[in-house]
């Protein structure tokens, strides 16, 4: 899909969506928690609050990235979708940190949480939520090819798993195994720092400009074009759906120059049209060598 207006209204649609559900769920996990006195709860409550912090980054980051190119700033400004990725990232690092802190001084202090069956009921409720957000926006990361709501789908995918475990550390708790809150609260630490490490390394490939195809499989489809003598200097960069191609492509020496162009003009049709998320194709057109060694 193009980085069209349309795109990135719809995106930053479902990132108010997202943003308000996740404040929603947050509210509930953190105050039930304070009231509990149940950290692992207020851990996973907090953990919910950044994921609504991380959506306002992401909508910063989008509108951005939705400006047209400019003198500037010739091929854009999606890569500030990228970038608004990595700082999420960089959120979950420092609420990892906190949660560990506060699961230590909850070993010094050693206070006694309690657990009611209204506090299982708000983990199952919320973990519904949070499926219900994972798979749509999911859905529409993939429809709108976006890596800011790909990488926050994995990561409010990670919230379920983390709820998982503060419900059965809840279980632990109310069996008369208090010290099992502040483990679980480390637990979750752990798998917030996991999504943020994930999210850094898909974010960083593209900002380094990672091959996003195949070279062989362009090389293929560009080979099979009438008049196309050889490729090479192939070369892909950018995120999904905004997918820059260049390369060099080997024609007959004697071709009459318009033909050569139309040549061109084939293979940027043709590799577009066999690859998802093209944004632009530069074709080089060159001399044949071999063509010219038979001359």
């Amino acid at each position: 899909m193009d980085a069209t207006p349309s795109r990135f209204r719809k995106i930053k649609q479902v990132m108010w969506y997202v943003l308000f559900l996740n404040l929603a769920v947050a509210v509930a996990k953190i105050i039930y928690g304070m009231y509990t006195n149940v950290l692992s709860m207020q851990s996973d409550g907090y953990h919910s609050l950044f994921d609504g912090i991380s959506n306002v980054i992401g909508l910063i980051g989008i509108q951005i990235a939705s400006k047209p190119p400019d003198d500037e700033h010739p091929y854009g400004h999606r890569k500030f979708e990228t970038m608004a990725a990595i700082f999420i990232a960089f959120i979950l690092g420092v609420v990892a940190f906190e949660i560990i802190r506060s699961a230590i001084e909850r070993f010094g202090d050693g206070a006694s949480p309690e657990v009611t069956m209204f506090s299982f009921f708000i983990m199952l409720g919320t973990m519904g939520v949070n499926y219900a957000v994972t798979t749509y926006e999911k859905k529409k990361g993939t429809e709108l090819q976006s890596e800011v709501l790909l990488a926050d789908a994995a990561h409010t995918k990670s919230d379920i798993y983390v709820s998982i475990s503060v419900l059965l550390g809840l279980a632990a708790i109310d069996a008369g195994y208090p010290f099992v809150d502040p483990l679980v609260s480390v637990l979750v630490a752990v798998v917030i720092l996991r999504a943020g490490v994930e999210i850094i390394f898909s974010s960083a490939s593209i900002l380094c400009d990672h091959a996003s195809l195949d070279s062989a499989q362009i090389a293929d489809v560009v080979c099979r074009v009438e008049g196309v003598q050889g490729c090479h200097n192939i070369r892909t960069r950018g995120p999904r759906g905004s997918v820059y191609v260049d390369l060099h492509v080997e024609v007959d020496p004697e071709m009459p120059t318009y033909k050569s162009h139309t040549v061109a003009h084939i293979v940027q049709y043709r590799i577009k049209e066999s690859f998802e998320g093209i944004h632009e194709v530069l074709v080089h057109i060159e001399p044949s060598e071999s063509s010219q060694k038979y001359k």
